[in-house]
Parts: C-alpha cells; structure tokens; sequence
C-alpha cells in the first residue's frame, strides 16, 4: 500500500481526490465556512439575519464589476470577490426573496447605460482609458431605487452594514421621521471663522440617509405630531415655549435624544465668539432634566487621566495628553444596553457630568463614564487653553466616576404643572418617559470620531471611533429599529495596540518633569545668549573681551549638553515599546520557528518509538 501511495499512480489519485473534493463541496456546501476571527467579520450579524429573514417583499439587486477592465488589479479584485460573495450568502439566507444579478458592463454596453442610469460612479483608468464600475444598485416591487455609488477599499469594515442598510431602506420605504432642533452648523452652510462654505457633518449626512429629517426651530410651540423622535443638539437658544413643548411631547410617549454640553468646541455662534468666557458655549434643559431625576452642572468639565487622548503640539514637539478629550473605552461602556452594546470606543471633548438625583421617578441607567482616575473642573479653565499638559499640573482626581450618558426611563411629572405664558396647562404626567441624554455635543463632530477623502468628488468617510454609531444607535432604538444596530460598527480591521498606549502613558508620566525642567533650562539659556549676543555683529566677534568671549562659549556648550539631555529623555520615552517590538520580533522570526521545529521532531521522535516497541 505505501509503495501505492508514493508511486505516480498513487500521487495521480491523491490529486483527483483533492479535485474531486473540492469541487463535491464547492456544490454540496456552498456556504459552509469557518471564521476565526474575533470580532466574526466574515460571518453576518443577527441583525442582518433579521432583516433578510424578514423580508415580505422581493429586492433585486444589481452588482456591477467591471472583471475584464480590472484584470490587473489584484487588491480591487480580492476584495470584489468578498462583496460578492457576502451577497451570495444574503441571497443564501433570504432565501428567495433577493435576486442577485452580477454584472460586467462593457465599454459601450447596456450594461453600461444601465450602470450610468442607476447613478454609479465610473472611475476612469489611466492606462487603458476604460470605465471601471464597482458598485450596487437594488430595487423593490414599488420601484423605489438605493444605490451604493462604488465601494471604497477604505470602507470595507463598513461593507456589511452598507448592504444591510440598502437592503433594509428598500424593505422599509417609510422611515421614521426625526425632529431636529441644533445649535451646531450639523447641515453644513458658510463657516464664519474662514467664510467658505462648510459640508454637512458626516453623522449629520448618515442620519439623512437613514431617517426623514424636519429642521425645528429653536421657538416652536408644540412638536408636531408626525415627530418619532426629537433630536436636540446644543439646545441653549431654547426658549421657555419651546422647552414646555418638548415637556409635553414626552409625556405624551415621544421620545426625546438630547445633546448638551457644558462647552461646545463647535459653537462658532456669533454669541459664542462675542462671549470671551466659556459660558458663552454652554448648554442644558433646565428645568427639564431636575424634573427628570437628573442634576447637570453646565459650568463644570470632566478630566480624566486615565483616558486623555493625545494630541500634537507641533513638528519639534512631543505629543500631549490632553485629559480633558477623552477616549472611552469598552470598560467604561455599557455592554447591557442595546444602543451601546455593539460599540468598542467613544470620543469626547470637554464633556459634562449627568448625576441621578436621590428620590427620582425616573430610572437612571449610565450608557458611558469616566474611570475613577477623573476629575470635575469649572470649563473656564479651557478659555485660551494653549498647552493641554497645563491641565496636569495640580490635577488630583478625587475617586468619582462620572457619567457622561444615560437612558432616563420610568414615571415623570411636568415641569410645568401651570404652563407657560402663551400656552396652557397641558398632560400633567406620564407613567414612563424614553429619554437619551448624552453630555457633550463634540463627539458629533467630523475631527472627534472620523476622516473623510475625497473620492473623484465623493466624500468617503473613514470612521476610527464609533461616534456615529451611537447617535444612529439611538435614533434607531428610541425609533423602534433595532435591527441594523448590531451590524453597526462591526467589522472594525483596525485594532488599538493597548499595551503600547499604557506604555507610552506610564512613559509620558515618568518623564514629564524631566523635559519640562530640561525645556526650562533650554529657555533660560537660550535668553542669556541672546542677551550677550544683542546687538552685536557676528564679524565684529573677536572685539569681545576675553570674558565675554568664555561666557557665550559656556552658554553655547550649556546649550548643547541640555539639547542632549532633551534628546536622551526623548529617546526614553520609546524605548519600552523599542524593547517590546524586539521582543514580538524575537517570538515571531526566532521561538515560534523554534517551538514548530520542536514539536515535529517530538513527534517524529514518538512515532520512531512506537514503532520500535510494536
């Protein structure tokens, strides 16, 4: 039998067995895989499911790849095979009620006229001067169109909600209706600080693909009844009307998702920019959330040092950890809750504190906080903040963890038992609210959560937190359509190095006094050379005296050894995770060979000895 199975007629058999193999479970399991990895990305959510399960009507989608024009291009073409076959596997899942067509358009083609007419974007090639489509069109009985123009390689993290979502608008053609109240300059429009105009905020542009949008104004009287959910976002022109509306339009069932801030980085409002103190920027729904079970001091930001994110300072500076921009993490996250479950990290900027009141209706559930390594401090001190590290010195965090959002749910009262000026008395009470209070309006902004390119005039966003997701989590929840959550900020390739981020943190701490001692003796150095030097011509040198002379050369030299010491301290901070990169290079080229080498010889080693023995 060995002699058989080394022989070329054995070899030949092996190799139509494989074949045969191959193409028996090509046919017979179609769909059957294994994925392992963590985060399941090749393997579609329960939400997902949900949506192609519960499917009433047929969806026709049209997936256009241009194959022959893009024979060259491996990356694109690698990654047109997973589009396709993730749409294989919803049309696997629906089971009949999605036709899939997968099409090639030619240059001068129907196709390509089709193409053109569902609104795909043709990248034009260089090389060959052909069109290259990438994209997918579907259609419902009704007629109605969703379209995804080209799919971005930067987006692929994104792919599975993208379809899910086209497929779901097309199943949902009536879609929740959002009442917007702002602040902000969410919707795009002239910035004042540049005086071009501004594009919409990408959360702001994702909304709007998802929901109908009615703007509000900040003095409406009642919200109208077609309202599903009323979105406030850094509602401090508000007036005492307007708030008795949005009492009334929660107690009567409405549900309510609010934004405040104590200071809103992105109010570039002429009050703001005429208001010199930070108050200017600020924010709240008093008397409505005291009524609510909620206390929220619009004067007062959360520091943490735990969770300070890192910014630049400059080219010939080191980076500084502001921890007052925070970067919250899945440990500070509710994991219980449906709107913050799937997300893995939030960004805030000068963010309040929400503290449930003792003796309240409501139940006060916290979506995200601060660690216990946090602080309260008054938002002036972020007027003319020029260097964030100032917010370290003195910084004593006080063993509180504060709260940045909470769902308020249960019974509540008016907070306007008599009406206000103008209006009646309305609904006195109501036997459970749904309210979302998140304290910080930043987060919502494009710089805190993601970057956007611009493609052949498309904008592509590139989301590296999950900002988005919560705001479009809640509108989806308080709506009522939880289905798309779970595909939501899944499929996130880029995963945090935390061991070298703590790292850098202990090194950031371990060193800090050092370099600004260091940048200290640099200055004062620096200031007594100039003060020698002053006036003085570089040619006309030799005409110092001899002790003048020595004391520029003392300086110079004293200048020189600090720049060392500077770059000695610098070198420091890096030079644990140097050594942890050594080490991961020492595992992976040097033990792991080492411990597979080993592990076939003690197996050969077995085998030898077993045979020994029989």
């Amino acid at each position: 039998m060995k002699r058989l199975m080394y022989s070329g007629t054995g070899l030949l058999v092996l190799l139509l067995a494989f074949v045969a193999f191959n193409m028996a479970s090509n046919t017979l399991l179609p769909g059957a895989r294994i994925d392992l990895t963590e985060q399941k990305l090749y393997t579609i959510s329960e939400g997902t499911r949900d949506i192609l399960t519960g499917l009433e009507e047929p969806v026709t989608l049209y997936f256009f790849f241009s194959d022959s024009a893009s024979k060259d291009m491996v990356i694109l073409r690698n990654y047109a095979r997973r589009v396709e076959e993730l749409l294989q596997e919803y049309e696997r899942v629906a089971d009949g009620k999605i036709n899939l067509q997968i099409i090639d358009p030619q240059p001068f083609s129907e196709a390509e006229d089709r193409a053109a007419e569902f609104g795909l974007q043709a990248i034009p090639l260089p090389q060959s001067g052909e069109k290259l489509y990438f994209g997918l069109a579907g259609t419902n009985p009704l007629g109605e169109r969703e379209v995804i123009p080209f799919f971005a390689l930067e987006q692929e993290g994104l792919l599975e909600y993208e379809l899910s979502r086209l497929i779901n608008a097309l199943a949902q053609p009536d879609k929740a209706r959002i009442g917007v109240i702002s602040g902000l300059p969410m919707g795009g429009g002239m910035n004042p600080m540049t005086g071009q105009p501004a594009a919409p905020w990408v959360v702001f542009e994702q909304i709007r693909q998802l929901f109908e949008i009615s703007n509000l104004q900040h003095d409406i009287t009642e919200v109208p009844e077609d309202i599903d959910v009323l979105m406030l976002v850094h509602p401090k022109a508000l007036t005492e009307q307007a708030l008795h509306a949005v009492d009334q339009f929660v107690l009567r069932g409405g549900k309510l998702l609010a934004f405040i801030d104590p200071l809103a980085e992105a109010d570039q409002s002429q009050e703001a920019m005429m208001d010199a103190m930070a108050d200017g920027k600020s924010s709240d729904l008093s008397p409505l959330l005291k009524n609510w079970g909620v206390d929220f001091d619009a004067e007062k930001v959360v520091l943490d040092a735990r969770l300070g994110m890192s910014v630049g300072r400059g080219p010939d500076q080191l980076p500084a950890r502001h921890i007052g921009w925070l970067e919250i993490e899945q440990a500070q996250i509710n994991q219980q809750d449906t709107v913050t479950a799937p997300l893995s990290l939030l960004t805030v900027a000068t963010a309040g504190a929400l503290v449930p009141t003792d003796g309240a209706t409501t139940r006060f559930t916290p979506l995200f906080s601060s660690t216990t390594n946090s602080a309260l401090i008054a938002s002036s001190a972020f007027t003319n903040l020029q260097d964030p590290e100032v917010l370290l010195d003195g910084f004593t965090p006080d063993a509180s963890v504060y709260h940045f959002a909470a769902r308020l749910e249960g019974p509540a009262v008016s907070a306007y038992p008599q009406g206000v000026e103008g209006s009646e008395p309305g609904l006195q009470e109501a036997d459970n609210i749904n309210v979302i209070v998140i304290a910080d309006t930043d987060l919502l902004t494009d710089r805190m959560w993601v970057q956007v390119q611009d493609f052949f005039g498309e904008r592509i966003p590139q989301p590296w937190a999950d900002n988005g997701g919560l705001a479009i989590n809640a509108l989806d929840n308080l709506s009522g359509s939880e289905a798309l959550i779970s595909v939501r900020s899944r499929g996130d390739f880029s995963r945090p190095f935390t061991v070298v981020e703590n790292l850098q943190r202990v090194a950031e701490r371990r060193y800090r006094a050092s370099e600004q001692r260091l940048q200290q003796q640099l200055a004062e150095t620096e200031r007594r050379l100039a003060e020698l030097q002053q006036g003085q011509d570089p040619s006309q040198m030799t005409e110092m005296t001899a002790e003048q002379q020595e004391a520029v050369q003392r300086f110079l030299n004293e200048k020189l050894a600090i720049r060392k010491q500077l770059r000695d301290v610098r070198f420091q901070l890096n030079a644990d995770i140097e050594e942890l990169g050594t080490w991961l290079k020492v595992i992976n080229i040097a033990l792991v060979p080492a411990l597979l080498t080993l592990g076939v010889l003690l197996w050969w080693l077995f085998r030898r000895l077993r045979r020994r023995s029989a």
